[in-house]
């Protein structure tokens, strides 16, 4: 029996595939990874599809795979390549009371994401308009909405000072010169 239908669009998400093109003749899909989280999948009965427009509907995985860093679903009812190909394009996630717990101090970029971010002396900077990841230590990119500028924050322990993932702020103590980048 399959889930599918209409999703509710107030449900939060965790996106963790993204399908890019179909497979054979059968209605697979290969799809993107976008979870840190692969083995996640070993869970995953049902998933939420977003269309590119936002309209949501419940699909149920009945099988997946993993080949050359992407992972292949077969879903339920998806049988055909034309099928498959109306999926292409959409992404693919779980309600977000289903994502990984993380150790403390760790967070998801979307937990970051549209954080207002201020200075140790009260001084604000802007918001969080993303995560930036350069192979070392990851980087706030904080963006003063009134200016159009960019900060870039280091996410380091001496200037990271808190952050709120729920009241979606963050202070940091920035070492002189930072701000002036």
């Amino acid at each position: 029996m399959t889930n599918a239908g209409v999703d509710s669009a107030d449900e939060s998400l965790v996106v963790i595939a993204r399908a890019v093109k179909t497979r054979g003749l059968k209605g697979e899909i290969v799809a993107e990874i976008l979870t840190d989280f692969p083995e996640r999948f070993e869970k995953v009965n049902t998933l939420t599809a977003v269309s590119p427009a936002g309209e949501r509907r419940r699909i149920d995985l009945e099988s997946y795979w993993f080949q050359k860093h992407r992972v292949i679903l077969k879903l339920i009812d998806i049988d055909t390549i034309e099928s498959a190909q109306a999926l292409i394009g959409f992404d693919f996630g779980v309600p977000e009371t289903e994502r990984v717990p993380l150790n403390e101090g760790q967070y998801y970029d979307w937990e970051l994401e549209g954080c207002t971010v201020s200075t140790t002396a009260q001084l604000p900077l802007g918001r969080v308009t993303s995560v930036m990841r350069t192979g070392g230590v990851e980087l706030l990119v904080v963006t003063d909405e009134k200016t159009d500028r960019d900060y870039l924050v280091p996410m380091a322990e001496a200037i990271i000072r808190h952050i709120d993932p729920i009241a979606k702020t963050i202070v940091i103590d920035p070492p002189e010169g930072l701000l002036d980048l």
